[in-house]
Order: structure tokens, then C-alpha cells, then sequence
């Protein structure tokens, strides 16, 4: 995710103070050299940019965006180049790190109806609970809108209307140190949850030698959504079910409570103490900064590791993420669109910001520099995408996609994932399955 999800619509607070302007040239001041890399690559040129800087050419919008990894270099180059072209100035302010927090951040913005948002990046869950905020794109988008996979565009489609346009796509894949399974006699990654805890250890203990913070494994731990899309992934490759099946709660289950005690039990053996608080960046310093055997994170961290700036640049690789025994991989849905706020006092400006930043030649930039997943087919099959991000290989990319329950629970879905990795945490820092995921349930079914 990369990052990455979601909250309900929060009461109204002050939404001034959600658009610390930011300006395009300054965007990218706090961020790791290594990330700052990602925009050595030259943002496209803007499709029939005379006749929109005739148009709008003088009028400034706000885009909230990325902050994971290196998406805020990204989005910053890429207004930058827009605003050139066109003479709409374009200012980028990132989003919180985690997405729920940034959720809220919408909300609060567009339940007071401000108009200090022109643009943001909307979560995969969330156009139904922003839709009524959000301006339909199908008029002036529609056509472009084909050249994306249809489910992600059917997805930021609510009651015939487009209210975000498909950006990038994301699932949960394993990272792993190939020196490292060489070098302690393994010839392939991990299949199985147990193959992991095995191997990982005994790279760990191996490591911790001449590296005392070295790690086995690591992932997104934290209590926020990030823990919600790993807990999917861990109990339904295992068999465990998705939190919700047939209509029904299911997250209270035999295989559910063994897979999640079982990560817990590892919690301070080959993951450290610290994991219940990582998020997506915690997890990607510790691995690219040569501290992890093994990661679960999203595709936008193999660009940073491949990067000069990384310890393991040449030493990693990707997979699918480990299965139980009668179960199979699978890797939770992600991704990310780009919607218009209906209160934006530059409706058209805005509207084409969003087709430059969807176009294909935008997608292959974001490929390119940052490793995120295009949602445009013939770019993920562009021969330097796919030479460049080995997590599009067909044995990767086609990885059963698990679904977080948003459409069960639709605008309570933030505070059924509040329950969710509220509840998940605990048992990662101590308490028994058995105890925790009864109170998950009933809070859960509660909500419906």
C-alpha cells in the first residue's frame, strides 16, 4: 500500500491546515538521497500542452499526494514539468505516511466542503465512501479510462460515474537477499510461512555475528491499515478464509488463530521487537540497509533497493509471498487513483492534471523511476518496464489477488480495519489468537 489505506469520513476540522503549501521546487527536501535518485529520469512532456496552457495557463491547484518511498519525487517532478508546459502552477502536498491517517485528512477537508483541495491520490477502497466529493471524470476521461484494466476502472466507477481514474496498481510480493540463501545453502526462497521461520533464523543467526540489529524477517506491523493488508494475506494463504466470506465474519477460525499465533511467536526471534510499530518505509530501510534476510512489502521498494543508495543493490530479489502447507500465495490488493474534489475552484485545470498524470506515458515514468504497477497493460509490457521490474514476470503478476472486505462493509470499512489491525496488533505483541480475534468478530458483525 505502498503504501497505504483507509478511515471514515471525520467531522469537520479545520481544513486550512491540511494544505501546508508546499511548492513544487521544495517538495522533495526531506527525502533520503537514495530516493531523491528516482527523478533522474525526465518527466514526459504534456500531450496538446498549448492549448490547455491557452485555457487555464495562470491558474494553481493543489495535489495531495505520495509520501512513501520515493512517490513524493515523483509526483514533484511530475507537476513540475506539467506546470512548465502548461502555466498551471501545481502545488504538491504529501499525504500522511499511513492511510488511514491520510483518509482522514481527506475527509476532514471534504466534509467542510474546502475548496484547498484540487487533486488527491484515493486509495482502492475508497470512491464509494468519497464519491458524493468527488467530480465525475467519465465526460472528459472516459475514453482514456479504456486504456486501463477494466476491474480498477470499474472499481473508481460508483453509480455510472468515474470518480477516480486508475494511477497505479499494488500487491504484496516477498523481498530476499539471494547472497544471503547462498551463502547458508538454500537455492530458492521460501514457499511455505515454515520454510521462512527456518531459513530465516539461520541466516539470522549467522549474520548476527558481525551484525547485532540483523533480522530474518520483516514487515508492516504497526496498528493501521498497512497490518490489516498483511494479516489478509498471512491467514488466507493459510487457508484461513478473508475476514469475511459469504456474507458472513469468518475471521474467527481454526487456521486464522494458528497462522497469527504462530507470527506472533516469531515476534523477537527472527523479527524483531520493533515490528508491531514498522510501517512500509521501516520495513524498506530495514531491508535495503542490509539489516533483513526476508520483506514483505509493496512493488515501489524494488526501485529504491536497486538504487546506488541501497546495501543490497544486486544482492536481492522478489517472489511471491510464503503459503501454509494446504494453502496457496496470495497477495492482498493495493493500488492508487486520482480523483477531482468537487469544491476545487479550477474544475477544468484540474481535470487535465489528472489525464497527464494517468497517461501512458506517465505510467512508464512511474515504472521506470519508482516500481509501481502500471494499470495500463501495454506499459507493463513495455520491454524497459519489465526489464527493470522483475515483479511483473507472469510467475509474480498473475499472484491470486485477496480483496479487504470494503464493499461488505462499505462506508464503515475504516472502522471495521481499525478493528481488524487494532486487534491483530495485540496478538503480535502478546496476546493468544483465541482471546482476540472472538472480540474481532463481534465487534465486526456489530458494524453491519
Amino acid at each position: 500500500m505502498k503504501h497505504r489505506r483507509l478511515l471514515v469520513l471525520a467531522g469537520v476540522v479545520g481544513a486550512v491546515a491540511l494544505v501546508v503549501s508546499l511548492s513544487v521546487a521544495a517538495a522533495n527536501s526531506t527525502k533520503p538521497a537514495h530516493a531523491q535518485r528516482a527523478a533522474v529520469v525526465k518527466a514526459p512532456k504534456v500531450p496538446n500542452a498549448a492549448a490547455i496552457r491557452k485555457k487555464y495557463h495562470g491558474q494553481k491547484i493543489t495535489f495531495v499526494g505520495d509520501s512513501v518511498g520515493a512517490g513524493n519525487v515523483r509526483d514533484t517532478a511530475l507537476a513540475k514539468r506539467f506546470s512548465k508546459d502548461t502555466g498551471i502552477k501545481v502545488s504538491v502536498v504529501p499525504h500522511p505516511a499511513a492511510s488511514d491517517a491520510s483518509y482522514t485528512q481527506l475527509a476532514r477537508a471534504f466534509s467542510s466542503k474546502s475548496s484547498s483541495i484540487d487533486v488527491a491520490m484515493l486509495d482502492v477502497n475508497w470512491p464509494r465512501a468519497f464519491a458524493p466529493y468527488l467530480v465525475n471524470l467519465k465526460p472528459k476521461l472516459g475514453k482514456q479510462s479504456k486504456q486501463h484494466i477494466k476491474s480498477i476502472v470499474v472499481n473508481g466507477t460508483v453509480g455510472g460515474k468515474l470518480v477516480s481514474m486508475p494511477w497505479f496498481s499494488d500487491y504484496g510480493i516477498l523481498y530476499y537477499r539471494t547472497d544471503l540463501l547462498k551463502k547458508y545453502g538454500y537455492k530458492a526462497p521460501p514457499k511455505t510461512w515454515n520454510d521462512l521461520f527456518k531459513m530465516a533464523k539461520k541466516i539470522q543467526d549467522g549474520e548476527r555475528s558481525s551484525n547485532p540489529n540483523f533480522a530474518g524477517f520483516v514487515y508492516q506491523g504497526n496498528a493501521y491499515e498497512g497490518l490489516t493488508c498483511n494479516a489478509l494475506e498471512w491467514i488466507a494463504s493459510v487457508g484461513g478464509g478473508h475476514f469475511v466470506d459469504g456474507g458472513k465474519v469468518t475471521i474467527d477460525n481454526a487456521k486464522a488463530r494458528t497462522i497469527l499465533d504462530a507470527m506472533a511467536n516469531q515476534v523477537g526471534k527472527i523479527s524483531p521487537r520493533g515490528v508491531t510499530s514498522y510501517q512500509e518505509d521501516q520495513t524498506e530501510h530495514a531491508f535495503d540497509n542490509g539489516d533483513a534476510a526476508f520483506a514483505r512489502n509493496w512493488p515501489y521498494q524494488y526501485g529504491i533497493g536497486a538504487t546506488a543508495g541501497s546495501k543490497v543493490k544486486g544482492k536481492f530479489s522478489v517472489t511471491v509471498l510464503p503459503h501454509g502447507t494446504a494453502g496457496h500465495s496470495v497477495g492482498t490488493i493495493g493500488g492508487w487513483g486520482l480523483g477531482v474534489s468537487k469544491f476545487t475552484k479550477h474544475r477544468g485545470a484540474a481535470i487535465e492534471f489528472v489525464r497527464y498524470m494517468t497517461s501512458p506515458a506517465v505510467e512508464k515514468f512511474d515504472a521506470l523511476t519508482n516500481s509501481n504497477v502500471p494499470t495500463i497493460i501495454s506499459v507493463a509490457k513495455d520491454k524497459a518496464v519489465a526489464k527493470k521490474n522483475p515483479y511483473l514476470k507472469p510467475a509474480i503478476a498473475s499472484v491470486p489477488r485477496v480483496t479487504r472486505p470494503g464493499k461488505f462493509f462499505g462506508t464503515k470499512y475504516n472502522e471495521a480495519s481499525k478493528i481488524i489491525y487494532q486487534g491483530i496488533n495485540q496478538i503480535l505483541n502478546g496476546s493468544s489468537a483465541s482471546s482476540v480475534l472472538p472480540q474481532i468478530k463481534s465487534k465486526l458483525q456489530q458494524l453491519k
